[in-house]
């Protein structure tokens, strides 16, 4: 009589080998009514799990594709060196990694890397959410394909991603807003906002818990409405050129995005590096240069290193159905001003 196969339960179940196989292992990311058609086509056709062979295919290899934002952001630059190092150490673990560059901003554009990435190509798949609806249904997709997805430095709650791995942006947001109303006091005047995309759950949520603690705790000083600048340099410069020519009581910049470089040449085209407060996030060379010579006075940063190895070791958890710390994969927010740069 002929063994009845995962291949068996799949045709019935109508299903791919992923599936199954994450069903079987119990893993996250699975609807309720796949696990449902996957459990009664196993009893229907009467599979038995040979364990040895599960046993065996623990010795897998992880294939994980890391789909990054292409241009001159030099944080997301950052995370790219990271994963390219990961890749040729992590050989060894058998893990093969890809990265796939994709246009910043652009949610058709992920979309369609999403619905490329197939369960016979790779393990899991690591991207930078926007929140759409339609960047949801792409994750939806992916789950379906039996691909285990992992969003990074931007999350995309409600979807049904495996897990986020990036910092607490509200967080960083009360946090920011916490030193910036310290490093402005006793002055009453105005405090500004300048972000890459609201379209981005990150710089949406650093926003919110921004707005948060000003409201809460420095109701003497007026937030300006936020300026989206898209991460580029020459967009940054032009808008904080005009921002400090239209308010010339602004105190201090609140600069949650990247595009760095652009916010330090207005603020020395105007003469006020070092009088206007500012923080900003990502320990970049260029934030390093700005801290230094006293042009920005803290940087909130999250470590690229940590975020790359934690997603790659969250993708084997996940795929081999084990657990994994989540004390050691929480991504900190460490604060950087000139007085501890070099510690």
């Amino acid at each position: 009589m002929k063994r009845v196969t995962v291949h068996d339960v799949a045709a019935e179940a109508k299903v791919s080998l992923a599936t199954v196989d994450r069903v079987l292992n119990g893993r996250q990311g699975v609807k309720a009514t796949t696990i449902e058609k996957v459990t009664h086509a196993i009893e229907k056709i009467g599979f038995t799990r040979d364990t040895q062979a599960a046993n065996l295919a623990k010795r897998r290899v992880y294939r994980i594709c890391f789909l990054l934002p292409s241009g001159d952001n030099a944080f997301m630059q950052m995370l790219k060196q990271e994963a390219e190092s990961a890749a040729d150490i992590e050989v060894r673990n058998r893990t093969q990694i890809e990265i796939r560059e994709i246009p910043p901003f652009d949610g058709p554009a992920l979309i369609k890397a999403l619905d490329a990435i197939e369960a016979d190509q790779f393990t899991g798949v690591v991207f930078v959410a926007s929140d759409a609806p339609h960047v949801k249904q792409a994750i939806e997709r992916i789950v379906e394909r039996g691909v285990i997805p992992i969003t990074l430095v931007s999350d995309i709650p409600g979807s049904s991603r495996a897990h986020f791995v990036g910092i607490d942006n509200v967080a960083a947001g009360r946090t920011a807003a916490s030193l910036l109303g310290r490093f402005v006091r006793p002055q009453t005047g105005k405090v500004a906002v300048v972000a890459g995309s609201m379209l981005l759950r990150d710089h949406v949520d650093r926003r919110f818990g921004f707005e948060q603690v000003m409201r809460e705790e420095y109701p003497e000083l007026t937030l300006l409405p936020v300026l989206e600048a898209r991460d580029d340099n020459a967009t940054t410069e032009s808008l904080v050129n005009t921002l400090l020519t239209e308010h010339p009581d602004l105190l201090g910049i609140y600069n949650l995005g990247a595009a760095k470089r652009g916010l330090v040449a207005a603020l020395k085209q105007h003469q006020l590096a070092g009088k206007v407060r500012i923080v900003a996030h990502d320990l970049t060379d260029d934030a390093r240069e700005a801290l230094c010579d006293g042009t920005f006075d803290a940087i909130l940063n999250q470590d690229p290193p940590h975020q790359i190895r934690s997603a790659i070791r969250i993708i084997r958890a996940l795929a081999d159905g084990t657990s994994f710390l989540e004390s050691q994969e929480r991504i900190r927010i460490d604060i950087f001003l000139r007085d501890n740069l070099n510690t």
